[in-house]
């Protein structure tokens, strides 16, 4: 398993809407999280897929895969386009963009993204 980086232990996600979220909801700790992996949780009643990327940023979306309808996007393989990180679903191969939620295939499809943060060692998701 590799190791979580340690710029990743104890800092805001680089997304400017984190800045000025009210209510966290904590989904994990950041040492549960496999670099370049996905993983879901619930934040208020709705799916998510939180991904630590290998280089320590934390990146959130909706978990529900708009094409299938299936919660699935934190299973997708981890890659990227162009150096923007990105997910591939696992169930018809779409991939979107990791930090704006854009499907790459068809740009007129996205899913939301959510401001993450790590605080005292806990990955907290903003409840909108």
């Amino acid at each position: 398993m590799s190791r979580v980086p340690d710029a990743a232990l104890d800092v805001a996600a680089r997304n400017p809407d984190a800045l000025g979220a009210g209510r966290w909801e904590g989904v994990c700790r950041i040492h549960d999280l496999t670099p370049d992996r996905g993983v879901a949780a619930l934040v208020d009643g709705v799916p998510v897929a939180v991904f630590l990327l290998s280089g320590g940023e934390l990146l959130a979306i909706d978990d529900l895969d708009p094409f299938s309808g299936a919660s699935v996007l934190s299973r997708g393989i981890v890659g990227d386009v162009a150096g923007e990180p990105t997910v591939a679903s696992p169930v018809y191969k779409q991939r979107f963009l990791l930090r704006t939620g854009r499907c790459i295939e068809d740009p007129s499809v996205s899913v939301v993204t959510w401001p993450v943060r790590v605080r005292g060692g806990r990955v907290e998701v903003a409840v909108p």
